[in-house]
């Protein structure tokens, strides 16, 4: 082959190898509002699941149980309803308060129908049997699920 054969096949290959990625990167753009749209549907409903486990009032506990199941499924809401009774005998008994905020949240792994969310969160918590509110501190890892258009917690547990 003479050197410019050489180039011109050099050129085309390196102008094909532009355009496919070009045409990847474009498709890549268009997908990434999609993208971040799913990452902040997944941390709002997190950041809401642990603003609903870390709140619970004595004067509505049942409403406030109630908030919880609905963003739950799965293994998690079967222990959690399991454990309702419980809890709100706990909650009564000890005219307790606990107002949770959450104060960080991150998404830990992700796909398009699950995810794995880490959240930091805070709670005031008084009762009867304290004259001063406490502040404690929760760190969660929640596994998320999702349902038809909501993301739903299949999975709760504490961590250090």
């Amino acid at each position: 082959m003479t050197r410019p054969r050489v180039l011109l096949t050099v050129l085309g290959l390196a102008a094909a190898a532009a355009v496919v990625a070009a045409v990847l990167l474009a498709m890549k753009l268009q997908d990434a509002p999609d993208e971040e749209a799913r990452r902040q549907e997944i941390l709002q409903a997190a950041r809401q699941q642990g603003v609903n486990i870390t709140t619970l009032d004595h004067r509505s506990v049942d409403r406030d149980l109630q908030r919880v199941l609905a963003l739950a499924t799965g293994d998690f809401r079967k222990e959690f309803e399991a454990g309702t009774k419980e809890l709100t005998d706990l909650v009564v008994q000890n005219e307790a308060v606990s107002t949770g905020e959450v104060l960080e949240a991150g998404i830990v792994t992700a796909d398009s129908d699950s995810a794995r969310v880490l959240v930091v969160a805070d709670s005031t918590v008084s009762n009867s049997a304290t004259e001063e509110q406490q502040v404690r501190h929760y760190r969660m890892q929640l596994d998320l699920v999702r349902r038809g258009d909501r993301w739903l917690t299949s999975s709760l547990s504490f961590v250090s």
